[in-house]
């Protein structure tokens, strides 16, 4: 009888041991913009923005699969104790970390 499949940290990609403790995670980072930047004023301006925008993607001077991953990147796997411990220190305020500890 086989056992459980051995499980690599997606962070330091250390091979877990089955009998360690894991973590799963999954991440995902969402690009959102509440203005677009107001369009300037007829004189020379640089126009509308959004219009900027779309002459670019039509041009193709832009790689789509690069401009996919600044709006929407995600990820999910499983993290050993010590990069837990990192990624929760990292995405945790500091005033929420402030303890007796």
């Amino acid at each position: 009888m086989m056992g459980p499949r051995p499980k690599t940290c997606a962070a330091c990609r250390r091979v877990l041991a089955a009998h360690e403790v894991y973590y799963r995670f999954s991440l995902v980072l969402e690009g959102e913009q509440d203005v677009l930047d107001p369009p300037e004023e007829a004189d020379g301006g640089r126009g509308d923005a959004l219009a900027e925008l779309v002459q670019r993607l039509e041009a193709g001077t832009e790689d789509p699969s690069e401009l996919e991953a600044q709006v929407h990147w995600e990820r999910s796997g499983v993290a050993c104790a010590e990069c837990r411990t990192v990624a929760v220190r990292m995405l945790t305020p500091e005033s929420e970390d402030a303890g007796p500890h």
